[in-house]
């Protein structure tokens, strides 16, 4: 989702970008990612890829979303730091954030407390890439190794899957399904007054070109969010009017509903001069649309996404 949303972006025309699939390079591979980096010599890496899916894949698979993660992270820092790529932006997530932590987030908090235990092997090894970043901006002065932590994304190209997927896209695959089969109510898992930020992933998309863009004076972590949330009620409800759903919601609250409130502080974020542009009701008419005209194109199966990596002009 990341990696397409960066590709359609506008301002991609300005650069010369490669953004090999899964099938062209394996990112758990760390000779084929030698191989291919030293054969495109790339100015700087947009590290997108990850093995990336909703609250039930990371209960019934947790040492992928650790494992997988951790050494598509680690493989990929590593090599191009040996071989010298100046500049490297990673992409993290919120969900490395204690699962207590006071709200909002802030960039410091990071290992500051106990995770959220239904995503901890993927948070885990967030943190990991985070850090290596980290340890490599300090140890070696001429690289600048750096990280994007945005809060949850929805949009174009998303998973749309009742298993895999997150929230939103959960939410709006349920809600049109009702729709159809003219279902009275739709089932929220929880109470649904857990709170959520979620940002367009073309947003981030344009975050991504203006990091890229003032990259020297972009911090070491920078939290990519809005600044304000909603509660899992509020999403339903207004992806039900984009829907067109028109019935009722119950609340099953056996299901795990994750972390009570997750959301980043934009302090740094506004200082570094950047702010979304995609209000949540445009930003759910865009997602409903590629789901309901695009996603035949796409398909919904849970894999590697692509890396992105990127050479300035």
């Amino acid at each position: 989702m990341c990696g397409c949303n960066i590709l359609e972006h506008h301002t991609a025309n300005d650069f010369d970008i490669l953004s090999p699939s899964s099938s062209e390079l394996n990112l758990l591979d760390k000779d084929k990612i030698r191989e291919y980096l030293q054969k495109i010599n790339p100015d700087l890496i947009v590290h997108t890829a990850g093995l990336v899916a909703g609250i039930q894949f990371n209960i019934k698979h947790p040492v992928s979303a650790l494992v997988d993660n951790a050494y598509i992270g680690l493989n990929l820092i590593s090599i191009a730091k040996e071989l010298g790529v100046p500049k490297f932006l990673n992409l993290a997530s919120s969900c490395m954030y204690p699962r207590f932590g006071e709200n909002p987030l802030r960039e410091t908090e990071i290992l500051k407390g106990e995770l959220e235990p239904t995503n901890e092997g993927y948070a885990l090894a967030k943190i990991l890439s985070t850090r290596l970043c980290e340890y490599i901006s300090k140890e070696v002065s001429e690289l600048e190794y750096k990280t994007l932590i945005p809060c949850n994304l929805f949009g174009r190209h998303d998973t749309f899957s009742l298993e895999f997927s997150h929230m939103i896209p959960a939410a709006i695959q349920k809600l049109h399904d009702a729709k159809l089969r003219k279902d009275e109510n739709v089932e929220i898992w929880g109470d649904g007054h857990t709170r959520r930020e979620f940002m367009s992933a073309s947003d981030l998309a344009d975050l991504v070109f203006y990091c890229v863009e003032n990259f020297e004076t972009m911090p070491q972590n920078l939290n990519a969010g809005l600044g304000h949330d909603y509660s899992i009620n509020e999403y339903y409800k207004i992806a039900a009017e984009v829907v067109g759903f028109q019935g009722t919601f119950t609340h099953d609250l056996s299901k795990p509903a994750g972390m009570k409130q997750k959301l980043v502080d934009v302090s740094l974020l506004r200082k570094f001069g950047w702010e979304h542009n995609l209000s949540l009701e445009r930003g759910l008419v865009e997602a409903y649309h590629f789901y309901k005209h695009d996603l035949d194109r796409y398909g919904s199966k849970v894999k590697v996404k692509d890396a992105f990596l990127a050479s300035g002009e």
